[in-house]
């Protein structure tokens, strides 16, 4: 006998799989407005610059055909296959990104061992192409989209650049008040983006379905017989199809695997594909329309409100990644990478909705002067190719380690799938670079100044710190050494350092000036782990010192940001109760003072004495109340 449930009495019985479902298509949503935003809105350019990029590729069937089929074939192997499939499961504790797959890699090396600065170099390389592509994507993308009133009305062309800077402008000037309300938007917009893209291919397609002939990987192999010694010119032009898979693998933390690929597979991969095989559809029948192939696909009357979509499309790519890269510099910040910088939470609800100030304006300088520089989006296709390749072959190779040390693949087998997929990727980085000397200097440049700064300040911290621990007395010697006459006062005293083994300078300097020490004495100590996120277990580690002494350990993850009143509340249930408003904070501050002949040499010297006066204080880093921290200054060259 069978039992027949209608679908309102099924959800009645069991809510739970309709909530589950409710929120799995909220997830793909918000994914769609994150994660898709640059590489959905690469149909703007791409087949246009891959023509324009060779010098003279005709527009006939045999090049559009091999054009068309390279780009489906690099979403294939690189979008899909690569990030879709393999890169989503290279995570650290659920989180992507460069520095995520960073940390794996470099987990378990020895400090010393060539494995560990190689790839120390290569993950400091990804980080530094990454802000490179934050610079360069908001500018690129904004023109593309403005450029179409050029399509519309040529006379508005004198218009087109300040239109594009007082759109970038004002994204900027946003990113101070939030992006929670407006963001809530992005999902819904790139829906309808998508389905554009779609309908316009298909309209096309439908026209010369003979198109779809492309899909046939002969033809892919075919552009290097049509296009001769001009095909690495035109393969750094069809890279721009992939540009933003990097933030596939970025934004899985926030979305989860699974999430991606619904989104991917089901709604991204065939509104790219049918909108590339519109435009190349369209070129076979009216070769005029290569000039702007994008623009050309809809009729006159509705071209302003595709260039209005198009354009808000541009600002949510720009947006998202903007977002991302306040995400990695608060990560890069936590793993010793940066300098520490003023974070602000907009968001009372959304963990990850934080703006940093600085970063906010030198990314505002940075695109308006890069902007105002190229003045139009063709100009900037060879430099953006450099960051796209360059970061896609970092984080190939640096997958390719994890996989050996921590996954215990084969060599064999790593060399295989990783080796083969960067195979794919060197014949578009050195497509690339022969556009070094057509912008893509621009990419290499931002690289390797930000590659120097946090080299610079990573070497310069390592100085700093043999300064101030080389000659310090073990913290058990001195509390050997206290003698039972001296002068202990009420209440806690905690002393933050770097290294809970040794006795501070500040204890030292506070012992010696004021003749006292506290009833309770902590040594806290704040470190960072290459994981995301530490579990309330692991959070804490306290040792007994004996006469009153305490080491505190408080460990976060890289996603996470210290608050070390909130730590020491939890020291109870290590049986170390705190009273916070008993507890008097003591933080050493550093003058740097120039050495004779300094280790770092004279321009890192001042680089580093720079980052380190602008940085934030531990004070307001650590969340520490400034009413109770007594500051005790040292002088130490460097």
């Amino acid at each position: 006998m069978t039992t027949s449930i209608t679908p309102a009495a099924e959800a009645a019985v069991s809510p739970e799989p309709d909530r589950r479902t409710r929120s799995r298509q909220a997830l793909v949503l918000g994914a769609l407005g994150i994660v898709f935003g640059d590489i959905g809105t690469s149909p703007l350019y791409t087949i246009r610059e891959t023509f324009h990029a060779t010098g003279g590729l005709a527009a006939d069937e045999r090049s559009v055909l091999a054009a068309l089929s390279m780009i489906f074939w690099s979403l294939i192997l690189i979008v899909t296959i690569k990030y879709i499939l393999v890169m989503l499961h290279a995570d650290n504790r659920g989180e992507g990104g460069i520095l995520a797959i960073g940390s794996l890699a470099l987990r378990g090396t020895r400090r010393t061992s060539r494995l560990r600065r190689m790839t120390l170099a290569l993950a400091i390389f990804g980080l530094a192409l990454f802000y490179a592509d934050g610079l360069i994507t908001p500018a690129i993308s904004v023109l593309s989209a403005v450029e179409g009133l050029e399509t519309a009305t040529p006379e508005l062309e004198p218009y087109v650049l300040p239109i594009a800077a007082v759109v970038l402008a004002g994204l900027f000037l946003l990113q101070g008040s939030g992006t929670a309300r407006i963001g809530r938007l992005f999902g819904p917009v790139m829906v309808v983006w998508f389905a554009v893209l779609a309908v316009l291919g298909a309209a096309q397609i439908a026209e010369n379905p003979a198109v779809l002939r492309a899909l046939d990987p002969r033809h892919a192999l075919d552009l290097f017989a049509v296009a001769g010694l001009r095909v690495l010119v035109a393969l750094g032009a069809i890279v721009l199809a992939v540009t933003g898979a990097e933030a596939i693998y970025a934004d899985m933390g926030h979305f989860g695997r699974t999430t991606i690929r619904i989104a991917w597979l089901g709604l991204v991969l065939p509104s790219l594909v049918l909108n590339y095989f519109g435009q190349g559809a369209l070129i076979l029948r009216e070769p005029a329309a290569l000039a702007d192939p994008f623009y050309h696909l809809v009729p006159a009357d509705l071209l302003y409100p595709l260039i209005g979509l198009a354009t808000v499309a541009t600002i949510i790519a720009s947006q998202a990644l903007i977002s991302g890269l306040f995400s990695v510099t608060r990560q890069a910040i936590q793993l010793g990478y940066l300098p520490r910088l003023t974070i602000r939470h907009t968001s009372a609800t959304e963990r990850g909705q934080i703006y940093l100030p600085a970063v906010n304006w030198l990314l505002a300088a940075g695109v308006l002067a890069i902007a105002l520089t190229f003045r139009s989006s063709s100009n900037l296709a060879g430099a953006y190719g450099i960051t796209v390749t360059g970061t896609m072959g970092t984080s190939t190779i640096l997958a390719g380690i994890v996989a050996v040390r921590l996954w215990r693949w084969r060599p064999a087998t790593a060399t295989l799938v990783f080796g083969g997929l960067f195979l794919i990727e060197l014949t578009y980085i050195a497509a690339n670079v022969l556009k070094i000397a057509h912008g893509g200097w621009l990419p290499l440049l931002i690289a390797a100044a930000l590659s120097y700064t946090v080299v610079t300040w990573q070497r310069g911290r390592r100085i700093l710190s043999q300064r101030l621990y080389a000659d310090a007395m073990p913290i058990q010697s001195f509390i050997a050494h206290i003698d039972k006459s001296a002068a202990r006062v009420p209440d806690t005293a905690v002393y933050m350092t770097g290294n809970g083994s040794v006795t501070p300078a500040a204890l030292l300097h506070n012992l010696k000036h004021n003749k006292v020490l506290h009833e309770r004495v902590l040594l806290m100590t704040v470190r960072t782990v290459d994981e995301p996120f530490v579990p309330d277990n692991r959070r804490l580690e306290v040792d007994r010192l004996g006469k009153g002494f305490f080491r505190v350990t408080a460990s976060y993850g890289f996603m996470e940001e210290p608050d070390v009143p909130k730590a020491l509340t939890r020291c109870r249930e290590h049986g170390l109760a705190i009273d916070l408003d008993f507890v008097s904070f003591f933080i050493g501050r550093e003058t740097l003072v120039p050495a004779k002949r300094p280790e770092l040499g004279p321009i890192a010297e001042k680089i580093f004495v720079f980052l380190s006066t602008s940085a934030v204080s531990a004070t307001a880093y650590f969340r520490i109340p400034p009413d109770r921290v007594v500051e005790l200054g040292t002088q130490i060259e460097i």
